[in-house]
């Protein structure tokens, strides 16, 4: 079984909420940015503080498609590749969630999704 490493914002409810939807399906190894050695990756607290980063197999995806990639290895193949071909637009929308994790609509986004 390959290794699947998902750093994220361990502060944020959206993202602790997102990994637990995803280990309800997939073996990953979940990791705070806030409390890991991002060194080992090549990462840092700044880049990790905007968006989700994976890395599997020796390939490090971030932010949409980091999604992409979760989506797929989870089994959500529609939902993957609805992000994918949805290009700029997928990317505007996770970049606009990323940055936005502590305002009310992606708390309740949150609390009602995942």
């Amino acid at each position: 079984m390959t290794e699947i490493i998902v750093i994220f914002d361990g502060d944020c409810n959206l993202c602790k909420r997102s990994v637990a939807w995803l280990e309800r399906e997939l073996t990953i190894t979940a990791l705070p940015f806030q409390s890991s050695n991002l060194n080992l990756y090549g990462l840092t607290t700044e880049q990790c503080s905007k968006e989700v980063f994976t890395i599997s197999e020796g390939k490090t995806y971030s932010g949409a498609a980091a999604v992409v990639f979760l989506l797929k290895k989870r089994g959500n193949s529609l939902a993957s590749t609805l992000l994918h071909f949805s290009g700029p637009v997928g990317r505007f929308g996770y970049r606009w969630v990323a940055s936005h994790r502590s305002s009310l609509l992606v708390r309740i986004l949150g609390r009602i999704f995942l």
